[in-house]
């Protein structure tokens, strides 16, 4: 079968690679869809493989298809079933996973990085990790629940409020996904940022009701387009999805007293926050958190029986954020493009079967 495996930093390759053997416990799926997360993004352009040292894997996370086989001792699934996964891989035996907390696990893991992923045609995961379809969600729409998934995670994690006014920093495709999933938590007011006037549009489509053009070069544009747009008092909730050093300290300003901070995005690199944004966590009495991963109890958890429930009710609609859709031929091209920064993109998809006219 045809795949993707990732050698080395700029260095994926589309190859020939022998069919997954399909243990005890695990399910054969035929990949119909499958997305670029921006952590793929992070590891082609910045870090290469996590593990080197193992040899190239087959890549991608982000995924939805049909059971095709079911190994020994399989029983919740039978071939010609619609499904996704959830990626990770915790170890089940550790403290924070005997306690449920499973995005907490000592070795968590996901595939791609230890085990081969979805950049391909077929994948073979353990039965605990796959989540069933309703016939009405489509497989393109399926294929970004795993990255909502880590956006109603993290919702969870702060308990939001209906009528909560929120700001949501950095609008690549966790931002829009994140948007959505504030919308369906009941959102008062959506307040969208960024620093490109072509996807504050997209937030649009996506939900926001607000939106703020940031500028690189005035550190302060996000906290008063906030302020402007909130007569002064700030959102209770403020989600970081921009994931750079200076997104990562801007948020600490856009919350009123008492707002909760939640951090989705990674910025790999050190952040410089300046005085006045970091008194604010004490002045403020601002709640931060971290989320990572889309895992809680009764793996995968609620975060996944809840998106595909918005999903099948046509609550959320992915629609406004694919921006591109590829064969599974062209993932080389793709990635040097992206890297290259050739184009503007949301979400982008692969489909091993081909793109439908």
């Amino acid at each position: 079968m045809k795949a993707a495996r990732l050698y080395g930093k700029q260095d994926l390759r589309l190859e020939e690679v022998p069919m997954p053997e399909v243990k005890p416990g695990e399910v054969l799926i035929k990949v119909k869809a499958v997305g670029i997360c921006g952590s793929d993004l992070s590891r082609y352009t910045k870090l290469g493989p996590k593990f080197p040292d193992r040899g190239p894997l087959v890549w991608g996370h982000e995924f939805s298809g049909e059971v095709t086989e079911v190994g020994e001792g399989v029983t919740s699934y039978k071939a010609g079933d619609h499904v996704t996964a959830c990626p990770a891989l915790p170890c089940f035996e550790c403290e924070y996973c005997k306690k449920g907390e499973y995005a907490r696990c000592m070795t968590l893991e996901v595939i791609g990085a230890v085990r081969d992923g979805a950049f391909a045609e077929y994948i073979a995961l353990p039965e605990r990790n796959l989540v069933p379809l309703p016939k009405n969600v489509s497989f393109e729409q399926a294929a970004l629940i795993e990255p909502t998934c880590v956006c109603f995670h993290g919702l969870y994690k702060l308990n939001m409020q209906p009528g909560d006014d929120v700001a949501v920093m950095g609008c690549g495709p966790i931002g829009l996904l994140a948007i959505q999933s504030a919308k369906v938590f009941g959102a008062k007011r959506i307040i969208a940022i960024d620093i490109m006037e072509e996807k504050l549009e997209w937030a649009k489509a996506c939900g926001a009701t607000d939106v703020v053009l940031s500028k690189i070069d005035d550190y302060d544009s996000a906290r008063n387009g906030v302020l402007e747009v909130t007569n002064g008092r700030g959102v209770d909730v403020v989600i970081e999805s921009g994931g750079t050093p200076v997104t990562s300290a801007q948020v600490l300003g856009l919350g009123c007293k008492g707002a909760k901070v939640l951090y989705l995005g990674i910025p790999y690199g050190d952040i410089t926050i300046p005085r006045e944004y970091f008194e604010k966590i004490g002045r403020s009495e601002l709640t931060i958190y971290g989320a990572w991963n889309a895992i809680q109890q009764g793996f995968p958890g609620k975060p996944w029986t809840s998106v595909v429930a918005f999903l099948e009710k046509g609550m959320l609609d992915f629609s406004p954020i694919i921006t591109h859709r590829y064969p599974l031929d062209d993932i080389e091209e793709v990635f040097k493009a992206n890297y290259e920064r050739k184009t503007l993109f949301g979400k982008i998809l692969f489909f091993p079967e081909g793109v439908e006219k």
